[in-house]
């Protein structure tokens, strides 16, 4: 009932003339992710596109001004994910090292406010008396959030990155890469690139006027905020374009050097992972998921208190408590999954073919944990998933979550525009989305959406593609090899991390821990032998002699010793 899995070898898309420090295999590899030049892999911070060309950046940094002059009261409204967490712990942090003397936040929870910037939570904002609200992370939807601000006499900069509607909300400024005619040329900046963006032209408009010399306060060095930055981007699954990787990789190199704020180091330490090796997975896998937790579970403001402390003790303790619902979250998302297969099973959706675009509902789902759950059964049958729960009031929310080739959001803007009386109201970008209709609804939905995923995907979409870099020689499987393509990131959505596959023997194999598999192989051409660890894989035939596998080759700390292991990814016998 699983997809079809596939694995295709990709090559370059041109020749390029590599200098001699670049190895073969890391110009294999870069070629094939359309790397056209060696400078394309220059991190340095000068490449980083200029803040002037983010429109609406001037009418943003004239609202902060007036209200850092004046010192009027600025409330940052935040998500509930850890891009809208790190966003939110960002622009504190600069605003108050700009002069802020009166800088708050707000993070909406989700059970009692939903999504964004709305009246609801216009309302509780309110009640401390801003001058200025301040979007990070959501706002581009918030068309009735931004008249009930109005009304209260309350100006509203919106900074967000998903993809607006036809039209925007009414707000005194908007900063956001992917309003239509905007100039700025990455358009996949997170949210909390955006509000590094708008930051840095804040800091510059105050250095012009002399505002630090004036208020005898040292200029702020925003680079210290770039760990950050690299949390917020690699957590929100946006693509690494250049622009991205040099944010990341700048703030990778901070936390590794000991830089970064106490949260981050807290949350690496309950992980398990090193802060002086860190590496864009180690934020995607161990720090994203516990600090999302908080948000998922309870109310984000643990996460971003964590993010915001400067006390080493007080980020152990917070991160101990964000470690701790992280392993609730996990819990209540396996018995989903369980729920969810079982539905399926149900509905002899085997026998019959499974719909194109998956809609899954059961009145006793946890609405923080669907977004979750959306992106375990899209890993499983590789098509769109949207996972639902109950909220109140006879509504439904949804999370959805896509597959390469299947823009989602455009997706529920068609289905909207076919059905307007279905979705009460959606948002999201390419990969992900957020939806929420009537539950009376939803059978009318569901087929709506499976119809438009028909529509646009062949079977061949279904087909769960791996994307090989080719196989590794025999000298290869080593400490080195391993070390350096762990070194040649950020690896991450956009760019991917280099997966090889081959065919090996089969030395041994064993089950940890409840589903993972521990190997031992060989490969084929070489007489070396390498560990390998399948999570998630059943265990193999005993008689089984050759294996077929693709992997990633990754470093592997056991008690202080590093060692060349493979990530598998996909295993078969021969």
């Amino acid at each position: 009932m699983q997809a079809r899995l596939i694995v295709r070898r990709q090559s370059a898309s041109k020749a390029i003339d590599w200098p001699e420090s670049v190895p073969p295999l890391l110009r294999r590899v870069y070629g094939a992710r359309a790397i056209e030049s060696a400078a394309e892999l220059d991190y340095a911070l000068q490449h980083l596109e200029p803040p002037g060309l983010l429109g609406g950046l001037e009418a943003a940094v004239d609202l902060l001004e007036q209200a850092l002059r004046e010192g009027q009261r600025i409330v940052v409204v935040g998500d509930f994910d850890a891009d809208g967490a790190t966003s939110t712990a960002l622009c504190l942090r600069a605003l108050r090292a700009m002069g802020a003397r009166d800088v708050r936040y707000l993070v909406p929870n989700r059970f009692e406010f939903g999504y964004g910037l709305t009246p609801e939570i216009v309302a509780v904002a309110a009640g401390l008396r801003p001058h200025l609200i301040m979007t990070v992370d959501n706002g581009i939807s918030s068309h009735a959030g931004v008249e009930a601000a109005r009304q209260q006499g309350i100006r509203v900069l919106i900074t967000d990155h998903h993809l607006p509607g036809s039209v925007l909300p009414p707000a005194d400024a908007t900063v956001n890469p992917n309003s239509p005619g905007d100039a700025f040329p990455s358009k996949n900046l997170a949210g909390v690139g955006v509000a590094f963006y708008v930051m840095l032209a804040l800091r510059s408009r105050l250095r012009t006027r002399g505002w630090f010399g004036q208020q005898g306060i040292p200029e702020p060095n925003l680079g210290r905020l770039l760990d950050l930055v690299a949390l917020g981007t690699v957590a929100d699954v946006v693509p690494l374009d250049r622009n991205n990787r040099i944010l990341v990789q700048h703030g990778i190199q901070r936390i590794r050097s000991g830089q970064c704020v106490p949260g981050i180091r807290a949350l690496l330490a309950v992980g398990r992972r090193d802060a002086a090796r860190c590496v864009s997975t180690d934020l995607a896998f161990a720090v994203g998921p516990r600090l999302n937790a908080a948000g998922r579970l309870e109310d984000m403001s643990l996460g971003i208190e964590c993010l915001l402390t400067d006390d080493g003790h007080s980020a152990r303790e917070m991160a101990a408590r964000l470690d701790a619902l992280n392993r609730d979250r996990k819990e209540i998302e396996s018995d989903m999954q369980t729920r969810a297969l079982e539905a399926i099973r149900e509905l002899h959706l085997e026998a019959q073919g499974l719909p194109t675009g998956l809609c899954l509902f059961h009145p006793d789902w946890h609405q923080g944990v669907i977004g979750i759950l959306a992106a375990r059964i899209k890993e499983r049958f590789h098509r769109p998933v949207i996972a639902f729960a109950r909220v109140g009031n006879g509504e439904l929310k949804g999370s959805a979550r896509s597959i390469p080739g299947f823009h989602i959001r455009d997706a529920l803007d068609a289905v909207a525009a076919h059905h307007p009386e279905l979705i009460t109201r959606f948002g999201g970008h390419a990969m992900a989305a957020g939806l929420t209709l009537d539950e009376a609804h939803y059978p009318d939905f569901a087929a709506a959406f499976d119809a438009e995923a028909a529509r646009l995907l062949s079977a061949e979409d279904l087909n769960h593609t791996i994307h090989s870099d080719g196989e590794l020689q025999g000298d290869e499987f080593s400490l080195e090899t391993a070390q350096a393509l762990r070194e040649a990131g950020p690896w991450g959505q956009g760019f991917p991390a280099p997966v090889f596959d081959g065919r090996f023997r089969l030395i041994s194999q064993r089950v940890v821990g409840e589903r993972h598999l521990k190997l031992v192989l060989q490969p084929i051409d070489g007489e070396g032998q390498i560990d390998a660890i399948a999570f998630n894989t059943g265990e193999l035939p005993g008689s089984c002699p050759e294996v077929r596998a693709a992997y990633q080759l990754d470093v592997n700390e056991y008690r202080g010793m590093l060692t060349a292991q493979l990530v598998v990814e996909h295993i078969e016998a021969v």
